[in-house]
């Protein structure tokens, strides 16, 4: 028996001093982590932030949204690093208004959604949403040959990405062009390449994000966002895609923390620490360039992060 709790100490200090993630039975808490670059740098951050203020271990772990959410109510997740508002409004009245089992930090950092071009697009008259509707236009887009434009609309596995679609159905433009779902690393060589090549090209684009520090992109005109032709059904709906309209603009928009209301109660000194996390969108570029672009991994740029602002986390951590 003395042997056998040897050997177990001698195990769990291993996978203590392990680099990269804790397994989820060694693990205080689960951070979801989303599959796109700050929403990685965001997840690595918090937990490197959260051992260093409270000597917890997470085990972040890569889930999509839904898995994500209902993990947040089962107790399997405990923190959500970037909920996107409105897009995921109808999960937020689901699990935060109605079931009372998330919380969703009051801070957010701006950010905004559309479609841009590439600046030879834009050189050839693509400018308006309502451009994308002209078959002489998008036949500009064409990468494959069939005379039928393609637009990346963004990763299968984002709420954005059916919106996008929706919109696409709305204007109209989805007659006369191949709506691509990618992951974002693809959808982002892709942005590279038409621009190191010289070929038109539209995309479904978010900031903050490095591609505006690469490249001179261009977001398209469109008409204003307006409440009442904003009807997007809820994604649990399996047809809401069809039954949904968006010929407009999306909202102002923005992106939270949220957490599961169980580990609030366990845990009141880092959910008030959760609240008062602040990263400016001048920042969340700076890790997505250093996820996309510079390569770097995100643990390795979370320990850097947190190392270069412990100041400002050790603030964020104050009661």
């Amino acid at each position: 028996m003395k042997n056998s709790l040897i050997s177990a100490s001698v195990a769990f200090a291993a996978a203590l001093a392990s680099v990269g993630t804790v397994s989820a039975d060694a693990a205080d808490l689960v951070i979801a982590m989303p599959n796109w670059p700050s929403g990685q740098a965001a997840a690595n951050i918090l937990k490197v932030a959260i051992a260093k203020e409270y000597r917890l271990d997470a085990e972040v772990r890569e889930l999509g949204t839904l898995t994500a959410f209902n993990g947040l109510e089962s107790g399997e997740v405990d923190i959500n690093p970037e909920v996107w508002r409105p897009n995921l409004d109808s999960l937020i009245e689901k699990y935060v208004n109605e079931k009372h089992v998330v919380e969703v930090a009051a801070r957010g950092v701006d950010a905004w959604e559309g479609l841009c071009a590439t600046p030879d697009a834009v050189a050839a008259g693509i400018k308006d949403i309502a451009d994308l509707s002209d078959p002489a236009k998008t036949a500009l887009l064409d990468t494959d040959g069939d005379g039928r434009g393609e637009l990346w609309i963004g990763a299968a596995t984002w709420l954005s990405t059916g919106i996008e679609r929706v919109r696409a159905n709305s204007y109209g433009y989805a007659k006369n062009l191949t709506l691509v779902e990618a992951e974002e690393e693809v959808g982002m060589a892709a942005v590279d390449a038409a621009v190191a090549t010289g070929r038109p090209m539209v995309f479904a684009c978010y900031a903050p994000h490095h591609v505006f520090e690469l490249h001179k992109i261009v977001r398209l005109t469109e008409p204003p966002y307006d409440v009442s032709k904003w009807k997007i059904m809820p994604a649990s709906d399996p047809t809401w895609i069809s039954d949904s309209s968006a010929p407009v603009a999306w909202p102002a928009t923005s992106f939270h923390i949220a957490y599961a209301a169980a580990f609030a109660k366990k845990h009141t000194d880092v959910a008030s620490f959760l609240e008062k996390v602040d990263f400016t969108p001048e920042e969340i570029t700076h890790m997505t360039y250093a996820l996309q672009v510079e390569r770097q991994l995100p643990l390795e740029f979370a320990k850097q992060w947190v190392d270069s602002h412990a100041s400002r986390v050790d603030g964020w951590a104050k009661p």
